[in-house]
């Protein structure tokens, strides 16, 4: 095992659905069926190559179809809380999109109480979850789903976000569905920044009140922008190889997060959806280093950026970076331990 592996890390960007291990999707496609472009497991990897974000987010609904029943939430859930306990995660917000199964006859309060069943089966680690509500669907829909969400807020969901298809859903029409759900006691963040401009970020920023900007990729396109980021402390969630494999950047070395690290931004590094993109969180800090000139040491401030980032309680965020500095591994600087 590598240094990145054993690691103590947080995570502050993966999507549950897109963390199913190629195997047990496979065996979810069987399940229902079976689907003629997929003939065997390792057929997913292919499926999974985009030529845009629109192609990722065609890809993202086909392999919806095939998560029907509570159990296939428990069951996903459990598998992603395992993977990132084995590599060194040891806390974890975590999105998962209710209202995407609603048509499968499936009610948010349950498919919550799933997935908290799953991770409830994984106590090497600690998940908090975020409702990913789909801004495609529009804000009157998932203000019904928000309110169904208040619910269930007890099962550890901290926080509200909208993702999907922002190039052609901006955020402002989502205004009063933030109020509510600030109101209720979520926090709130948005994916902006990734598949739109860096105005997409503005909007988020002014009109919902986020907290947090999921991907925030394009903000610099706008240095006032970086400066009010800077200034604000507004993190951002970054996803470098999500966005490589999806086009919004065009290699890794171009990714702008040594630019905003050395700019000052809080900067979180995650993995968006990992086994659509063949990544893990180890990958990621591991790439850093060989691909965008991250130091060891700046990788350390980078895992110390997620947990002050993180949607905890300021007594457990200074315990958890206090185990983190302190376990063994922590100052190592060879790869291999």
């Amino acid at each position: 095992m590598t240094w990145y592996e054993r690691v103590p890390k947080v995570e502050l960007h993966v999507h549950l659905e897109g963390a199913i291990p190629h195997e047990a999707l496979f065996a979810l496609i069987q399940k229902y069926g079976g689907d003629p472009s997929v003939p065997d497991v390792s057929a997913l990897a292919d499926r999974f190559e985009y030529k845009g974000f629109p192609q990722f987010i065609e890809a993202w609904s086909w392999k919806n179809q095939f998560l029907r029943e509570y159990e296939d939430f428990t069951h996903i859930a459990e598998l992603t809380a395992r993977d990132l306990a084995e590599q060194g995660v040891r806390y974890a917000e975590a999105f998962f999109s209710p209202s995407l199964f609603v048509r499968h006859g499936l009610a948010v309060q349950d498919i919550a109480h799933a997935v908290r069943t799953g991770l409830g089966r994984v106590p090497e680690i600690e998940v908090a979850l975020v409702a990913d509500l789909v801004r495609d669907y529009g804000p009157e829909s998932e203000m019904v789903t928000l309110e169904q969400l208040k619910e269930v807020k007890g099962l550890g969901i901290v926080g509200i976000g909208i993702g999907g298809s922002e190039q052609e859903y901006p955020p402002a029409p989502f205004k009063k569905l933030y109020a509510k759900a600030r109101a209720a006691g979520f926090h709130v963040n948005a994916h902006a920044g990734e598949a739109a401009s860096a105005q997409s970020i503005w909007d988020a920023i002014r009109e919902l009140g986020v907290e947090r900007v999921g991907h925030g990729t394009r903000a610099w396109e706008d240095p006032e922008l970086v400066e009010y980021l800077v200034a604000h402390r507004i993190p951002v969630e970054m996803c470098p190889i999500s966005n490589v494999r999806t086009g919004v950047v065009r290699c890794l070395s171009e990714h702008p997060i040594r630019r905003f690290f050395d700019a000052g931004i809080p900067v979180s590094v995650n993995t968006d959806d990992p086994k659509m993109f063949q990544t893990r969180l180890a990958d990621e800090y591991r790439l850093l280093e060989e691909e965008c000139g991250f130091t060891r040491s700046e990788v350390r401030r980078l895992i110390l950026s997620a947990i002050r980032s993180a949607w905890l309680p300021k007594e457990r965020k200074v315990t958890l970076e206090s185990e983190f500095t302190r376990d063994p591994v922590w100052d190592r600087e060879c790869e291999s331990v």
